[in-house]
């Protein structure tokens, strides 16, 4: 059982040595909302401090740790399978989401969500997991900027993000972002 928690952010060696331009991909998540960055501007890596033995680092890692201490096993998948998608989120969280910080990065990921929401309610196919919670909070800050147009252009991931936005206890102290009920265009003359 978790009985203290203290988290705490640190410089990523990994994240420090990618610096020279050749991305930070595989650099670890640092927080809800994204990765955090230090006074030097290098990305940080989470760390879970508990009572009960090592550190544990990374966002994946600590998320699926306190997923099963809070024994939610079923926010990590069912099957095999929602078990691979969910894992398979997860690293796309970090390594695109996370990675990302062009336009052109955020227009692919917005892309590639879009075209896999298609006809999912949620990442996993149809059942709410840590896939959904992570990608909603590494989302937000690129959500919350986009114009309405940009919106309606990824109609799938606004119809997930303003879903989970509103699912019981995941928004916590996030902004609302806002979605028009009707288009603000159709193709009817």
């Amino acid at each position: 059982m978790v009985r203290a928690v203290v988290a705490s952010f640190l410089p990523s060696p990994a994240c420090t040595a990618l610096q020279d331009g050749s991305g930070g991909a595989g650099c670890g998540g640092a927080g809800a909302a994204g990765a955090a960055t230090g006074a030097a501007g290098r990305e940080q890596v989470p760390v879970l401090q508990t009572n009960n033995g090592p550190g544990l680092t990374g966002l994946m890692t600590i998320a699926a740790h306190l997923v099963r201490q809070a024994k939610k096993e079923q926010l990590l998948g069912n099957t095999a399978e929602e078990k691979a998608v969910v894992q398979q989120w997860l690293e796309y969280r970090v390594t695109r989401v996370n990675g990302g910080s062009s336009k052109e990065d955020t227009r692919i990921i917005l892309k590639d969500l879009n075209i896999h929401l298609e006809d999912k309610v949620y990442l996993a196919g149809n059942i709410f997991t840590l896939a959904d919670v992570l990608m909603y909070y590494g989302l937000h800050h690129i959500m919350v900027d986009l114009t309405v147009q940009e919106k309606e252009k990824y109609l799938n991931v606004s119809r997930w993000f303003n879903h989970i936005q509103h699912y019981p206890g995941v928004r916590q102290h996030l902004s609302n972002v806002v979605f028009i009920k009707n288009r603000l265009y159709t193709n009817a003359h």
